[in-house]
């Protein structure tokens, strides 16, 4: 598969996620609960970051175990991590920022691949790479919808995923952006209701996080 069809497979998926909550567990069981609470309120897709030491393992049972959800391994930080999370099942993978060398392993890699940039001149690189999708991050702290806005322009064919202190209340204005094919939060799944097991609460968030795709994009 060509980078450009990768490409065009991860601009589907996170179209089709709309909202892509960003899930940090620390136990597989926390892990299985807090995905099976997003699935049921509707949000079919998570980032699932490997920044604690369960996350990989985490990622193969999910596939193996619930294979309706899509699963990007996000906070890929290394080739080894690249290769691994591949190797757990990873749907997609996903970068907070991408250095040269990294921009040269994930576009070799032969699965989708959302990279992560904070300016117009990293964005440009990643295009001259071949690829079309990115991640924007940390969103808000880098200009929020202003930059969007202002890239739309320019980089008229760069599909972005903004990332990065959105929240329930701006998420329909970021997914308005012509050029926003998905969103990423935590507003869902925060700590809190994760350490405390209160399911029905990422349920319920999930649902209104469903509907606002709906009211956005049919």
């Amino acid at each position: 598969m060509t980078i450009e069809a990768r490409q065009q497979k991860a601009e589907s998926l996170l179209r089709a996620a709309g909202i892509l909550p960003v899930v940090t567990v620390h136990t597989l069981d926390e892990a299985r609960k807090v995905s099976e609470a997003l699935l049921k309120g509707g949000l079919p897709a998570i980032e699932l970051t490997l920044r604690t030491p369960v996350a990989m393992d985490a990622l193969a049972m999910l596939k193996k175990e619930l294979p309706d959800i899509v699963i990007g391994a996000g906070t890929v930080l290394t080739e080894e991590q690249i290769a691994q999370s591949i190797d757990a099942g990873a749907d997609f993978l996903v970068t907070p920022g991408t250095p040269p060398a990294m921009a040269e392993a994930l576009a070799a890699a032969d699965i989708p691949v959302v990279p992560g940039a904070a300016t117009p001149t990293e964005l440009l690189s990643l295009m001259a790479r071949g690829f079309r999708v990115c991640k924007l991050f940390p969103a808000t702290a880098v200009g929020g919808l202003a930059m969007l806005k202002g890239l739309a322009g320019p980089l008229s064919e760069l599909k972005i995923c903004p990332t990065g202190g959105i929240t329930e209340d701006t998420a329909a204005d970021y997914l308005s952006q012509p050029n926003v094919v998905c969103i990423g939060g935590s507003w869902m799944v925060p700590k809190n209701w994760l350490d405390n097991g209160e399911w029905e609460k990422v349920t319920a968030s999930s649902a209104k996080a469903a509907a606002i795709v709906k009211g956005v994009r049919g």
